[in-house]
């Protein structure tokens, strides 16, 4: 699912207070534990860009854990992003793009008291602080394409974005690391370490982080839940378009596609590190490592092994479970969750390779099932997803996919997590949701509600229209109020039941009434499913 997963999984991102601290000419000065940052002022917020959270992974620091960035003297310029992590681009070719010196973060804070002008003022209550892991696959975007002014001036919230090493360079494993570390994670604990120790610099609350992530971001928030290495870093989570149990069957988007699985044994990726190695010239006995150090960045940052190496490893001490069965045992922290994803997610990847692989009548959709279910399960299947229940057979296999891939399953991981913490589902349902990818229409598909079409709602990405702005507004008032109480609760807004036995799902659409709950489960056949294919494998 190499290709597929460069131009589709995950093209968006790449088309997308200060207590005690004083407010200079040029803007807010903030003293942090390294050193001192000057931000910029934006009338309601301000920004700090581009701090460094973590040493710079480059030379003899490639693959290894992230260490302390060095303290630095005067007053550091915090006015622009730092560099993006090394990727390839999501869109056209060209080689790779970014650094590897890119362990830096961005601070988003509201104005007011507890704002970068708070000089004497009186002690007042530090803000909430949200941490925001992107998405791109595991092998691109980075955090500056998220501009969250929105949740930090509407929501009164303290935003950090966050960048981590991305692809071969974040998640390699090799015998002679001792398995896959984990090195993206790894820095996103680094900068979870920082907030921790910093947040109250910027007027945030340290006891108080919600962290929350898009599709590889949503994912990454998933592995942080389940791993005992994350303990007592964030007190909240937010998952979006990407749960712990998200899978794609074989030959969903493309003949020959394997199933895609987001999280695998460090075993295999070891064993994938080795031969990659060996194929670099880098095969020896010993000093392998040492080896592969003395490649230049461009080297090892191809298509191949920037894909090959975007699957989270578990079997460690770090990721001891696979992360969906963790949540079935219970183990897991003890954090409330929000967790959703949109009506459409298929059809942002279906759109991009139906014309290599079509579905033009009921005969190939037939065929397709079978594909990818099996004959027993695709008559089910076709039972429940007539395609002359639909526009066109590339809606009706969209739909089927959604369900199957991210829907159900994700409200199988909110049921495990439901019985041991409060938790909160949504489905976000704009089919007019503003479409900011750049990709040609398909006149069989419309992209509807698709992957990542919630983001323009949080972030200020693409323009929306009145009442996608007043959809805007509620959801920046739940994901903030979530992350200031635990309940996501907005001035104004219907009521967000908690999920329950009946598996009510707040659907998220603009409007008077666009704002509701449904039965999620039924809606989306979710019986089916996890009945015919849980998407659940016995590995590991």
């Amino acid at each position: 699912m190499r290709g597929v997963r460069r131009r589709c999984a995950l093209l968006l991102p790449a088309v997308l207070l200060l207590m005690g601290a004083a407010a200079g000419p040029e803007g807010p000065v903030v003293d942090t534990d390294r050193g001192p940052v000057r931000g910029r002022t934006h009338g309601a917020y301000s920004t700090f860009e581009g701090i460094p959270f973590a040493a710079p992974p480059t030379g003899p620091r490639r693959w290894r854990l992230p260490e302390p960035a060095r303290r630095w003297q005067g007053v550091r310029d915090a006015g622009a992003p730092g560099s993006r992590c090394v990727q390839l681009p999501a869109l056209g070719g060209g080689g790779p793009v970014g650094s590897e010196d890119c362990l830096y973060l961005n601070v988003t804070v509201p104005a007011g008291p507890s704002g970068p002008a708070a000089g004497a003022r009186p002690r007042p209550r530090p803000r909430p602080v949200m941490v925001w892991f992107h998405g791109g696959g595991f092998f691109s975007g980075s955090g500056d394409v998220y501009r969250p002014h929105r949740p930090a001036v509407q929501g009164g919230a303290v935003v950090v974005t966050v960048n981590y090493r991305l692809g071969v360079f974040g998640l390699f494993g090799h015998p002679e690391l001792g398995g896959a570390p984990g090195f993206a994670l790894a820095d996103q604990r680094a900068a979870l370490r920082w907030v921790r120790t910093n947040a109250h610099r910027f007027g945030g609350d340290p006891g108080n982080v919600t962290v929350f992530g898009e599709s590889a971001g949503a994912l990454s928030v998933c592995a942080h839940l389940t791993s005992p290495a994350s303990a007592g870093l964030f007190h909240r989570a937010v998952v979006q378009s990407g749960s712990c149990s998200t899978t794609t069957p074989p030959s969903a988007l493309l003949p020959g596609l394997g199933t895609y699985e987001p999280f695998v044994p460090a075993r295999r990726t070891v064993e994938e590190g080795a031969l990659a190695a060996a194929r670099l010239g880098c095969g020896r006995p010993s000093g392998a490592l040492d080896c592969l150090r003395a490649l230049d960045a461009r080297t090892l940052a191809t298509a191949d092994l920037m894909q090959r190496f975007s699957l989270v490893s578990y079997g460690d001490s770090t990721l001891p479970m696979e992360p969906r069965r963790a949540l079935r045992a219970g183990r897991f922290h003890r954090v409330p969750v929000v967790q959703g994803t949109t009506r459409d997610e298929i059809r942002l990847f279906l759109a991009q390779t139906l014309a290599a692989y079509p579905i033009g009548d009921g005969n190939a959709y037939r065929a397709r099932m079978e594909r990818s279910f099996g004959v027993e399960t695709a008559r089910a299947v076709e039972t429940a997803y007539p395609v002359s229940a639909y526009p066109t057979p590339a809606v009706a296999w969209a739909t089927l996919l959604t369900d199957a891939s991210f829907i159900c399953p994700t409200l199988r991981d909110s049921e495990a997590l439901r019985r041991h913490v409060p938790t909160y589902a949504y489905r976000f349902s704009d089919r007019d949701a503003p479409d900011f990818t750049g990709l040609p229409p398909v006149p069989e598909l419309p992209l509807g509600a698709a992957h990542g079409f919630e983001l323009p709602y949080l972030f200020t990405i693409a323009p929306l229209n009145e009442a996608q702005q007043g959809l805007a507004d509620r959801m920046t008032g739940y994901w903030a109020g979530f992350a200031r109480t635990g309940v996501p609760a907005a001035p104004g807004a219907p009521q967000w039941p908690r999920l329950g036995a009946s598996a009510r799902v707040l659907s998220l659409a603009p409007g008077a009434d666009g704002i509701r709950t449904v039965d999620g489960r039924a809606e989306h056949h979710c019986a089916l499913w996890d009945e015919r294919w849980p998407g659940v494998t016995t590995a590991g």
